[in-house]
């Protein structure tokens, strides 16, 4: 299948090769594997991304937006002088936490400013109830979609602390109904009891918006047991296998002949590549959608592309 169309849905697009996401981001959720999983070792920058792209041979990818408030805090909080004062530093720290409404719509720019510039890449931009929610966060996302051509919204409820029916997500989420916009969330355990993003989590959201274009991302990652039934009952709901696919055979994923059982469960018509690169590479994720058992050519080519220009709408080429 070397002449399969190629496009990632799932792909982080990093604003310098010290992004301190690059490196922060911990995956435990799926336990300890016996063989090795095959990370990346690129940093994520634009640069990195289009030369990943054109070695594997990928005509687009989605750049998800990811905004984590709390690492962004540290890492500006962490570069603050080490001579402050107290009352200066407490000054200082006050207005960088006033600053994370405009730092997470400059970085929304950012994305779709690179966009603008390499029509391979889809912008998805960040969403963050905490730091600009509700009536503010929908006209923010608005802008993004009308008039810098964002076509999606990122979010990670663990990470950012919410859950997928927060009340400060409705007016968000009820643009991206109107407008078509896909919203790619996380899914997965999460430490703790609290679980804000298995499966299940989804169904109040799916409840009140449904037809709201769901891509969740993992197949459900640690929580993958649930993924069959929240399929059958939410049928417009999408997936991506970013990740979780590496993971086969760890403790707390499938083995790779449930991972093809799940896929064919769920329709694979409704299932989209997606490496989460720059964790992990992207010719090596394609390498694994090939392997996975109980697929035909016809049914991983459309993984590895066609349900994404079906299912997202998005052009197949730049």
């Amino acid at each position: 299948m070397s002449g399969s169309l190629l496009i990632d849905v799932h792909v982080h697009v990093m604003p310098s090769p010290n992004d301190p996401i690059r490196d922060g981001y911990e995956i435990w959720e799926y336990g300890a594997r016996d063989a090795d999983v095959v990370f990346c070792d690129d940093r994520g920058t634009l640069e990195d991304t289009l030369a990943a792209m054109g070695a594997a041979g990928f005509s687009r990818v989605v750049a998800a937006n990811m905004f984590a408030a709390d690492v962004v805090r540290d890492d500006v909080v962490g570069r603050l002088p080490a001579d402050l004062s107290g009352p200066e530093r407490d000054r200082r720290i006050a207005e960088i936490d006033a600053s994370m409404p405009d730092r997470l719509r400059d970085f929304n720019r950012w994305i779709c400013d690179v966009a603008r510039e390499h029509p391979s890449i889809t912008p998805f931009v960040a969403a963050d109830p905490h730091v600009l929610g509700g009536e503010a966060g929908a006209a923010h996302l608005r802008e993004m979609a009308e008039d810098h051509g964002a076509r999606g919204i990122k979010i990670h409820p663990i990470v950012q602390q919410f859950h997928p029916d927060d009340p400060r997500m409705a007016p968000i989420f009820g643009v991206c109904q109107s407008l078509g916009l896909t919203v790619l969330s996380h899914s997965g355990l999460a430490r703790g009891s609290e679980q804000w993003a298995e499966p299940n989590a989804f169904a109040p959201l799916l409840q009140s918006f449904p037809r709201l274009t769901l891509l969740m991302a993992h197949l459900g990652g640690g929580s993958w047991t649930q993924t069959r039934a929240f399929a059958e009952a939410f049928p417009t709901a999408t997936f991506d296998l970013c990740e979780i696919v590496e993971w086969t055979g760890a403790a707390n994923a499938p083995t790779d002949d449930q991972l093809g059982q799940l896929i064919a469960a769920i329709g694979p018509d409704r299932v989209m590549m997606g490496s989460d690169y720059p964790w992990y590479d992207l010719n090596h994720t394609v390498e694994r959608v090939q392997s996975v058992p109980g697929l035909s050519d016809e049914q991983r080519e459309g993984i590895l592309g066609a349900n994404a220009v079906r299912l997202l709408g998005l052009p197949p080429g730049p």
